[in-house]
C-alpha cells in the first residue's frame, strides 16, 4: 500500500486536476505514479516538464527506455522496472532487449556504452572517472547526447525513489526485480 495517497482525477482541483487531466489526455491511463506525486502540483509538473522536455531530445524512445530499465533496476524500483517494460515494449523493444538493458547491456555498442555510462553516474552518484566519460564519448556520443545521458539518469532516479519511498503501488505488469532491496 502506497505511504502517500493517490489523488483521484476526478477527485483532484486546481493545478493537481490540470495536470492529472493532461496526462490523461496524452497516455490515455493515468499511471498511479503520477495520481501520487499529485499531492504536490510542484512535483508533478516538474517531473512532467523535465520528462517532456527530455523526450524532444536527441537521445530516441528506445534507447530513454533502455537508460530507464537499466536505472530502474540498478535502485530496485518495481514501479518503474514494471512501467519502462510496458512502455520499452510500446517503443518496439523485444524481451531480449529489455533484458539485456536491465543489465546495462545491448546487441549496439553504442547503446551498450550508453547504459554502462549510465549505471557508473548512478553507482558513482555522479563521480566518474576520465576513462568512464572516455568510454561514452568514443562510442560517438555528441556533447549533447551525453548531456541528456547524465539527464535521463537523474530523472529515473528522481522516479526510484519517489516510487521506493512513497510506496507506489504497481499499475503495470509487475515484472520481479533481479537484485533485492
Amino acid at each position: 500500500m502506497s505511504r502517500l495517497k493517490a489523488i483521484q482525477t476526478e477527485a483532484a482541483t486546481g493545478k493537481a486536476k490540470e495536470l492529472l487531466d493532461a496526462v490523461q489526455a496524452k497516455l490515455k491511463i493515468t499511471p498511479n505514479m503520477t495520481r501520487v506525486m499529485a499531492n504536490s502540483p510542484a512535483v508533478l509538473g516538474g517531473y512532467l516538464h523535465f520528462s517532456g522536455a527530455l523526450a524532444g531530445g536527441a537521445l530516441d524512445a528506445k534507447l530513454r527506455e533502455e537508460i530507464a530499465l537499466e536505472v530502474g533496476e540498478q535502485n530496485s524500483c518495481q514501479y518503474c522496472v514494471s512501467a519502462h517494460t510496458a512502455i520499452g515494449k510500446m517503443t518496439g523493444l523485444t524481451d531480449s532487449e529489455i533484458a539485456a538493458a536491465r543489465e546495462a547491456q545491448s546487441s549496439s555498442a553504442k547503446n551498450a556504452a550508453a547504459l554502462q555510462f549510465a549505471r557508473v553516474i548512478v553507482a558513482k552518484k555522479g563521480r566518474i572517472a576520465d576513462v568512464e566519460f572516455d568510454g561514452v564519448r568514443n562510442a560517438g556520443f555528441t556533447d549533447g547526447e551525453i548531456a541528456e545521458i547524465i539527464a535521463h539518469a537523474a530523472l529515473n532516479v528522481f522516479t526510484n525513489y519517489f516510487n521506493n519511498v512513497a510506496g507506489v503501488e504497481v499499475d503495470f505488469p509487475k515484472i520481479a526485480l533481479r537484485q533485492s532491496a
